[in-house]
């Protein structure tokens, strides 16, 4: 719990101060995270989509991206770290305004992984992300010690 709990005010101080998260992925709801893995989902919603109506491959980087930052987060890090590299490989098509797209998103040191998967359990892409995260251990509101007490709850 106390992953979930400070993955989520990880995820409030991008939408508070980021320009780009609360434009484009306000809604996203993290719904679940324990070290080393969270889970989020996203209601597509128009400013999501593409001219084609589904769901836009830009959209889908931006949670790779943040996803990534939201996995370094679950293992106590509150600043965490720079980008160096982010791949995405489409699947299959993301769905369309109303359908709900969810993230499983797993890390090993700073090199993060995540799947996105469709409503019928498709997968509908991955993504890669890599986290240079080296200041990011220097942060005073870190909470890496605790995160390591809870590991195996």
């Amino acid at each position: 719990m106390a992953s979930l709990k400070f993955v989520r005010s990880v995820w409030e101080s991008f939408r508070a101060t980021s320009g780009l998260e609360p434009r484009l992925l306000n809604n996203l709801r993290v719904t679940a995270a324990r070290p080393g893995v969270v889970n989020f989902e996203l209601d597509i919603q128009k400013e999501h989509t593409n001219r084609l109506n589904i769901l836009h491959g830009g959209t889908i980087a931006s949670m790779v991206d943040l996803g990534g930052s939201l996995a370094v987060a679950s293992r106590g890090l509150f600043s965490t770290g720079v980008s160096t590299d982010l791949n995405v490989t489409y699947l299959n098509a993301g769905g369309k305004v109303g359908d709900r797209i969810m993230a499983v998103f797993g890390k090993t040191l700073a090199f993060t992984n995540i799947k996105f998967t469709n409503p019928n359990g498709h997968i509908v892409a991955r993504g890669s992300h890599t986290k240079y995260v080296t200041q990011a251990w220097k942060d005073p509101n870190n909470i890496v010690e605790e995160m390591n007490k809870h590991k195996d709850q």
